[in-house]
């Protein structure tokens, strides 16, 4: 018996899906699922472990949990600097921040301009605009 690779179905744990679930499902959400998935998912799966991932998904224009992705890359970016870099890498979001104006699209550009003004001007942090998917619904650049 061959082992299965995993499927938009499930996660063997949502609160800890793997990359390759992330990925699956993103590119093939199914709507049932989502109603079973933890309360803020979102904030779950933001972290360092699978925004690698997020950032693939959210330099995809054609995948479906596009939006999500880069709402995930929003609350990232403002975890890291309303912690003072002590919950993430400040060079890893450095990093994706030169790849989204390098090799992005407007989107993402616009999603780098809005990382680097947060850099410079930590008091532009807004928790519903960075947390609660303010920027994906009303793309923006702030500052």
């Amino acid at each position: 018996m061959s082992v299965q690779p995993a499927t938009s179905r499930g996660f063997a744990n949502p609160v800890d899906p793997t990359p390759a679930e992330l990925r699956a499902w993103a590119y093939h959400p199914d709507p049932a699922q989502i109603a079973t998935l933890p309360p803020d998912w979102d904030l779950l799966v933001s972290g360092d472990r699978l925004i690698g991932t997020l950032f693939e998904i959210a330099s995809d224009p054609a995948c479906p949990a596009r939006r999500f992705a880069l709402h995930c890359l929003y609350i990232y970016a403002a975890d890291g600097v309303r912690t003072d870099f002590r919950a993430h890498p400040r060079r890893r979001l450095r990093r994706f921040v030169e790849t989204a104006e390098q090799a992005g699209d407007e989107v993402l550009a616009v999603w780098a301009h809005n990382v680097r003004m947060l850099l410079a001007r930590p008091e532009l942090f807004d928790y519903h605009d960075w947390c609660e998917g303010g920027l994906v619904r009303n793309p923006r650049r702030i500052g």
